[in-house]
C-alpha cells in the first residue's frame, strides 16, 4: 500500500476560519480521492489544528473513510490526554507521542515534534499569517527540506 503523509501547521488563532476551512476541504477531498492511503498528521495546539481535524473528519464522512487516518501527534504525554484518553481515541483514529520530543524540555518539545512531522510527510500545509511563532519556524524548516516538496501555504 502506498502511504501518503500530510502534516498541518498554523497559528493558535485563525483570522478567517471560513476561508481557511474551504481551502482545507478542497485539499483534503482531493487527497482522499486520489491517494491510495492518506495519513493526516495533526497537533492539538490551537484553532488551526482543531479546524484541520474537524475538516478531515467531515471529509472522511462525506467522501470516503476507508483510505485514511487522522493521527494526533503529541509532543509529550499531557494531563489532558491522560485524563481523557477514551475521548481522544473516539475522536482521532490514532494517537502518537513523539519519542524525540518527549525527551526534550517542554519549551522546545513542540518544535522537535513539528520537525519530526515535517520529516515524515510527503506534503506539508501551513496557515501562517505572521513572521513569528512556532508555525512560522516550522515553515522555514520545511522550506529547507528537499525531500518534502514545496510546502503549501493557505
Amino acid at each position: 500500500m502506498n502511504l501518503f503523509a500530510v502534516s498541518f501547521f498554523g497559528h493558535r488563532e485563525v483570522d478567517d476560519p471560513f476561508v481557511t476551512e474551504r481551502q482545507l476541504e478542497s485539499i483534503i477531498c482531493e487527497l482522499l480521492l486520489t491517494k491510495e492511503y492518506v495519513e493526516f498528521l495533526v497537533g492539538r495546539d490551537g484553532e488551526f489544528d482543531q479546524l484541520v481535524s474537524s475538516t478531515v473528519r467531515r471529509c472522511k464522512r462525506t467522501i470516503r473513510d476507508d483510505n485514511s487516518s487522522l493521527v494526533l501527534v503529541l509532543p509529550y504525554m499531557t494531563a489532558e490526554y491522560r485524563n481523557n484518553e477514551q475521548s481522544f481515541h473516539e475522536y482521532y483514529d490514532e494517537i502518537e507521542i513523539c519519542l524525540e520530543s518527549s525527551k526534550k524540555h517542554f519549551k522546545s518539545a513542540h518544535q522537535v515534534r513539528n520537525r519530526f512531522m515535517v520529516d515524515r510527510s510527503d506534503l506539508v500545509i501551513f496557515c501562517v499569517e505572521h513572521n513569528s511563532g512556532g508555525a512560522y519556524q516550522t515553515m522555514q524548516y520545511a522550506k529547507s527540506c528537499p525531500t518534502n516538496g514545496q510546502p503549501i501555504a493557505l
